[in-house]
């Protein structure tokens, strides 16, 4: 029975798509066939896992082992051929906001002082709008404030979702006023506020208002 070194990040991975299928271990073991002690520890250590276990949790987590052991993260998505029967469907404002509404990464377009500008940035919804935050005295602050009260420059937020497996997924675009907002101005519930991946200080929230937001999908037919 053949091993795969496990990477350091593994555990991680089963446990982040065991938490995304509201899986607990030992579900997630008794439907991987593997004992219950045996999640317990692939999650909180690294060692040597047969081939075979990773294709049967892979499975169950309703992904590749590819994608399990973390391969190909540091290449663009979608880089397979297109499926055979490719078909877009054009989606619903309420299937919009439905889709970006758990929040993760979006990206921010606009036209920035050094020409057209699109940078990722970690969004949640609150109350309708679009919110992240970033540095004070960084590019967002600089090229979105106008300095002209009451005035907001309009921008394009864009989120979406490749599925691999499937050659299929989805693309919501949101368009509206990117507001830099006011310390005090915007009052976020625990549940509602944004933790940036990049890390560091990063006090100032932006609030985009959609006044228009479309998407598509793409699947087979």
């Amino acid at each position: 029975m053949s091993a795969a070194r496990a990477p350091d990040n593994l555990g991680r991975r089963v446990a982040y798509h065991r938490r995304r299928l509201g899986l607990t271990r030992a579900e997630l073991a008794g439907q991987a066939k593997v004992a219950e002690g045996y999640v317990d520890d692939l999650e909180d250590q690294v060692w040597p896992v047969p081939m075979e276990t990773l294709e049967r949790l892979a499975a169950v987590l309703q992904i590749t082992v590819y994608d399990l052991l973390g391969a190909g993260t540091d290449q663009p998505p979608g880089q397979g051929p297109a499926a055979a029967r490719a078909a877009i469907e054009e989606l619903t404002t309420d299937a919009c906001w439905q889709l970006i509404s758990p929040g993760g990464v979006g990206r921010a377009g606009f036209a920035g002082r050094r020409g057209p500008t699109v940078l990722p940035v970690n969004y949640r919804v609150h109350e309708a709008t679009i919110v992240f935050r970033t540095r004070h005295g960084g590019q967002l602050e600089d090229d979105l404030g106008t300095r002209i009260e009451g005035l907001d420059l309009v921008i394009a937020f864009e989120v979406d979702r490749i599925d691999e497996a499937v050659r299929g997924g989805w693309s919501v675009l949101v368009r509206g006023p990117a507001h830099l907002v006011a310390e005090g101005e915007l009052v976020l519930s625990a549940g509602a506020d944004v933790q940036p991946w990049a890390g560091g200080t990063r006090d100032l929230y932006i609030r985009i208002t959609p006044h228009e937001i479309t998407g598509r999908r793409v699947g087979t037919i």
